[in-house]
């Protein structure tokens, strides 16, 4: 039996961004169940009592879609007991990984170099672009799960917003989910105490400048831009998202009818 979560967000202590996706609408009526699909940050810092309430949901199923890179900064997700891990990694831990380094090192000239007049925004929707048209298997792996016993899920990468948030976004799409509140859900990562706490070297007169933190922010933002490059990649790769959702992730209309049974009320 499902829990059926209160409407008020708990205060995690160690775990950003977590919330549940249930009660946004789907095209024919009826509306994402509650308790069936949640999202988040990593779970590495969850505390003892983050870790009973996460336990409380009843989850079959976590996705983490950090890569190992992401694991050796963060750490592993804490074991929740009876429920099952799925590591599918959404981004390749070379790719990037000396632009990462800078973010976390880099002096302001150099965050200049790699983020000023725009390359900040246009590295994220590149990015953005590329998981839908590069990780269509891992997409795929996950719907069938889910529309085979893997619910109630969570799914989360580091901050929860990107790479957790195109395969919620993706989810959604599935089930027929409209655009406007997939976007709405998304930006909902950008409230103040769910975001990413940036890590940086050096002092923090020096390392969290106003000028830097502005450099920084379009990686760390929810931005709409980004989640419509992401749809529109879908439209000019496949023409649509029911050709995307059939040739692009191999999901049967029987599949579908089953992932909106298991997901929708």
């Amino acid at each position: 039996m499902t829990q059926q979560i209160p409407s008020t967000e708990p205060e995690l202590a160690g775990v950003r961004n977590f919330r549940d996706v249930g009660g946004l609408p789907a095209a024919d009526g009826r509306r994402v169940r509650h308790g069936v699909l949640f999202r988040s940050g990593h779970l590495a810092h969850a505390t003892e009592d983050d870790a009973a309430f996460l336990a409380s949901l009843g989850l079959h199923t976590i996705f983490d879609f950090r890569n190992a890179a992401d694991h050796k900064l963060e750490g592993p997700d804490v074991e929740l007991p009876g429920v099952r891990n799925v590591n599918l990694p959404l981004s390749d831990p070379a790719d990037g990984a000396e632009f990462w380094k800078m973010v976390r090192d880099g002096d302001l000239d150099q965050l200049r170099g790699i983020l000023a007049d725009g390359k900040g925004a246009a590295r994220m929707i590149a990015s953005y672009r590329s998981i839908v048209k590069e990780r269509t298997a891992e997409h795929s792996r996950v719907l069938h799960a889910l529309a085979e016993d893997s619910v109630p899920a969570l799914m989360h990468c580091a901050a929860g917003k990107d790479r957790a948030g195109i395969s919620i976004a993706v989810t959604l799409l599935a089930v027929g989910v409209e655009r406007e509140a997939i976007v709405t859900d998304y930006l909902e990562s950008n409230a103040k105490h769910r975001r990413y706490k940036v890590r940086r070297s050096g002092s923090a007169e020096t390392a969290y400048t106003p000028e830097i933190m502005e450099l920084l922010s379009p990686l760390f933002d929810a931005r709409a831009e980004y989640l419509q490059a992401a749809f529109e990649t879908i439209e000019q790769t496949w023409g649509g998202v029911d050709t995307y959702l059939t040739q692009g992730l191999g999901l049967t209309a029987a599949a579908r009818d089953r992932l909106r049974e298991r997901l929708l009320d």
